[in-house]
């Protein structure tokens, strides 16, 4: 049974909703057309919106707010403070969403209740939870330093900012966005906010749409339409707060332009609704200024220093993802339609993970990051989050110009070869349930490599979740839907009877490209003493690389997929693309990092210092020390990739998504054991190839991480677990498809194929119906 609203506000206290007065306000919202019935937005993709705006059983107002009526119910605090003793503190208020202030929980937890030995700890001062204003505005109060989950919350936090007039902004909060129509702008408002206020909210949006409209939309012309989508901030969004997660006094918080991804669905009729909670946008570094308290725990988690923390619907005391996971709660949850993510690591990989959703992320440069903050670096590509792989990519569909196909003039990275992009719509590769009826079998032919190389057991929660998958793939991919499967060798994972083996390994590839295009990759390691060496020979000598060339001279075992991850030197890319996106958004007060560190408040007093130890940096060139260029090494590797592909005649890649569970908000993701990433397998990250997630299934048992007190007893470290939990509520887990730069098509054909066999999206039960309607939450 489903918890009731009053009944969760009962047991919990969270804050009480309040109906958003919006009479006499929105001069532009027209009378509802009368419906055939209720329509529920709970599992709506946007095909059912359409059919039901067709229909008359809903109009595109109802459906956004039926969203907001799921946001007045599910959207809010769902963290509580660690405290040195535990004890209750004073009620506090934040920022409005959804037309009423957040409410803070008064509970906390002791910090003793998970960190051993507190009493022999002898490091800096803990940085404590506590509650104080923000900088962005002092009236609203938010979490800092040290927080923990908030187990059956009842709500979310996902949505950072909802496209509301009146709260949409705090540079023009309240009587600042009154309607043009409701009379002049008061004279203590800024200037800006003339111009802002004449920007339609979503309500406004969604009736214009009805009167030009009503139910007969032009579906070819705006195939996004009525969609309500959420937008990670990092994405510059003109008509709602964008502050790149942070807690920042822009002059003006709201960006002078949509970033291209934004811009591209909202001409094609999406209702732009919501900023979902990032991770702060920017970078710290090590400097001259030290931190003066220690920060335990969290860190992999998602948080905004303006919008605070997000849980996971399935299990609130624990993780939704690292920096996107506000997408993927949101989407997971119901409160929109579809998330824009951005991934750097797995942030769009992760989220996916946690919240039982599917995530698409393209090719490198075959969409936009125009307008992004840290964006146009290396790793850096957006992505969609959605209940269903289709409606994924009928937003990708929906991203493509006419005339300039994905291209842009303003992002480098989008000037790929016309060659990587499919001359007919995505959404004609995704194989729906009618096409396995009867018997069919719509991957036969096709072949399949399962890389074992991201299916090693390195911890218990590893093992779980790779004997999972492997399940999954011979007996759906393979024995249901007709696949070939081959696989990878890697000395750690036994060799698998039951599977054919690649005839020309990964290891075969790397030895070869690394010889003739990297040979500098094998200089790694402390002096004389090489990280790749192999008895008998002298890695760094020319012999070794004729030797590996030629087949006669072994790789280190060492030098895997695993490993290739790391050892980059990204030199001051990072720090010139986060001046480059300021001086671009042209802000009168935020014009460079320095400002940006000067006018920010963040979460934490090791963030703070990080960030005031970046701006005191040099900003000129340097020459790149013991690390590797990023961007070659894409090159190098990708030429591995591919020629694993074409000797195995391999179509698509396949592997566990994420090998570690959802771990508890307030302690951290499990460490990372022989070079497996705790973010999931980056290799795509690094490649910049097309990648997509779909749920995979379940499950109930945990090792859960722990930490120790070190022997100096100064710092507190991070164990694996090694004890078997069963969780009240089971958790999420997903399989990863991934190929070659434009493979977007084969991938998609796989990914919904194993999608539509399987239906293992579930949604999270703590999360259902709320009130009816025309549209309903229902």
């Amino acid at each position: 049974m489903h918890r009731t609203i009053a009944a969760t506000r009962r047991q919990y206290g969270t804050r009480r909703r309040v109906a958003v007065v919006l009479a006499g306000v929105f001069a532009l919202i027209v009378n509802s057309p009368a419906v055939a019935g209720p329509f529920s937005v709970v599992e709506a993709s946007i095909e059912d919106i359409h059919q039901a705006i067709k229909s008359g059983q809903a109009s595109c107002r109802d459906v956004v707010e039926a969203y907001i009526d799921r946001a007045r119910a599910y959207n809010g605090v769902c963290t509580r403070l660690i405290t040195a003793d535990g004890k209750p503190v004073p009620a506090e208020t934040g920022y409005v969403c959804a037309g009423a202030a957040i409410s803070f929980p008064t509970s906390t937890l002791a910090a003793s209740s998970f960190l051993p030995k507190l009493d022999q700890y002898s490091g800096l001062p803990l940085d404590l939870g506590h509650m104080a204003a923000t900088v962005s505005d002092p009236t609203v109060r938010q979490q800092y330093g040290m927080v923990a989950g908030w187990p059956h919350a009842g709500q979310l936090n996902a949505l950072e900012t909802i496209n509301i007039r009146g709260e949409r902004s705090v540079s023009c909060k309240a009587e600042c966005d009154t309607h043009s129509a409701q009379g002049a702008l008061p004279a203590h408002c800024p200037a800006a906010c003339e111009a802002f206020r004449r920007q339609p909210d979503a309500l406004e949006r969604a009736a214009e749409l009805d009167a030009q409209y009503g139910h007969d939309p032009d579906l070819d012309m705006l195939p996004m339409y009525c969609a309500t989508v959420s937008v990670k901030d990092w994405y510059d969004v003109k008509d709602m707060r964008s502050t790149g997660g942070n807690d920042v006094d822009y002059a003006m918080d709201a960006a002078p332009r949509d970033s291209t991804v934004v811009a591209a669905l909202r001409e094609k009729g999406a209702i732009i609704y919501a900023v979902s909670v990032a991770a702060e946008m920017g970078h710290g570094t090590d400097g001259p200024i030290k931190p003066a308290r220690a920060f335990v725990g969290g860190s992999g988690s998602i948080r905004s220093s303006w919008g605070g923390h997000v849980c996971n619907p399935y299990d609130t005391d624990r993780s939704a993802g690292p920096s996107s996971g506000g997408a993927g709660a949101s989407v997971a949850a119901n409160l929109v339609t579809v998330g824009i993510c951005e991934t750097t690591g797995g942030s769009c990989r992760e989220p996916a993970n946690q919240n039982a959703v599917a995530s698409l992320v393209t090719t490198k440069g075959l969409i936009s990051e125009y307008s992004t903050a840290t964006a146009q670096f290396a790793n850096h590509r957006p992505g969609i989050l959605a209940r269903t792989l289709a409606d994924a990519v009928r937003v990708l569909d929906a991203m493509k110009a006419p005339a300039r196909d994905y291209f842009d003039t303003r992002d480098l990275f989008t000037a790929i070869p016309r060659a990587l992009v499919a001359n007919t719509p995505y959404v004609e590769n995704v194989v729906d349930a009618q096409a396995l009826q009867a018997g069919r079998q719509p991957l036969r032919g096709l072949r399949i490599g399962i890389v074992r190389e991201y299916m090693v057991k390195h911890t218990a929660n590893d093992a779980a979740i790779s004997a999972r998958v492997d399940a999954e793939i011979k007996a759906v991919l393979r024995d249901r839907l007709g696949a070939r499967i081959v696989e990878s060798i890697d000395p750690q994972y036994p060799d698998d009877a039951d599977v054919p083996n690649m005839i020309y390994t990964f290891q075969d590839a790397l030895a070869e490209a690394i010889a003739l295009a990297a040979p500098e990759y094998l200089l790694q390691g402390d002096g004389d003493r090489p990280e790749f060496a192999v008895p008998g020979y002298d890695v760094r000598s020319r012999e070794y690389r004729l030797a590996l060339v030629m087949g006669t001279a072994p790789l280190s075992d060492k030098l895997n997929l695993r490993r290739i991850l790391s050892g980059f030197d990204d030199g001051d890319l990072q720090a010139f693309s986060l001046d480059r996106y300021l001086r671009e958004r042209g802000d009168a007060r935020i014009v460079d990092w320095p400002s940006y560190a000067a006018h920010s408040k963040w979460r934490s007093n090791e963030q703070a210092v990080g960030a005031r130890n970046a701006a005191l940096g040099d900003a000129g060139l340097s020459r790149p020390g013991t690390g590797l260029d990023r961007i070659k090494m894409r090159a190098v590797f990708r030429l591995a990739v591919l020629k694993v592909m074409r000797e195995n005649r391999i179509d698509v890649f396949v592997h566990p998504n994420v090998g570690v569970p959802q771990w508890k908000i307030g302690i951290d993701r499990e460490p990372t054991v022989d070079g497996r990433r705790a973010a999931g397998p980056g290799i795509t990250d690094l490649l910049g190839v097309p990648e997509v997630i779909v749920p995979a299934g379940f499950s109930d048992i945990v090792y859960e991480p722990h930490y120790e007190l070190s022997e100096d007893h100064e710092r507190y470290v991070l164990r694996t677990g090694t004890r078997a939990s069963t969780l009240p509520q089971p958790m999420p887990f997903s399989i990863n498809f991934w190929a070659g730069p434009g493979d977007e098509p084969v991938v998609l054909k796989v990914a919904s194929a194993y999608e539509a066999a399987t239906r293992h999206r579930v949604p999270p039960p703590d999360f259902g119906p709320v009130r009816s309607g025309a549209a309903t939450g229902n």
